[in-house]
């Protein structure tokens, strides 16, 4: 399985309704297992930069490339391009990711 991760900044939070709602766009795209569009709360002490993330799950490489082809992706894009300022993103394959300590 694939994680797909994306963080964004909303210099103006008088926009940061509109990109979450720009963003909502993705929910409708059918290969993924889940997606989520998340605000961040702002909890962490050491950094609070982030304003939205976009949390998603998907079977394999394939169905991340088809969510991306999907019309709704371009369009979320052009609603949402315009109003953010950063957008980091990140894929992993959860079958190799760490899940304990590892030895130096």
């Amino acid at each position: 399985m694939i994680r797909h991760i994306v963080f964004f900044t909303v210099p103006d939070r008088a926009n940061l309704e509109a990109v979450r709602s720009g963003l909502s766009i993705l929910t409708a795209i059918p290969h993924a297992r889940l997606l989520e569009i998340g605000t961040n709360v702002k909890t962490d002490q050491l950094g609070t930069d982030v304003d939205i993330v976009v949390y998603g799950e998907f079977d394999d490489e394939a169905a991340l490339a088809a969510y991306k082809a999907h019309p709704n992706y371009q369009l979320s894009i052009e609603r949402v391009r315009p109003l953010r300022e950063m957008r980091i993103a990140a894929d992993y394959e959860s079958k190799v990711a760490v899940r304990d300590p590892v030895n130096a």
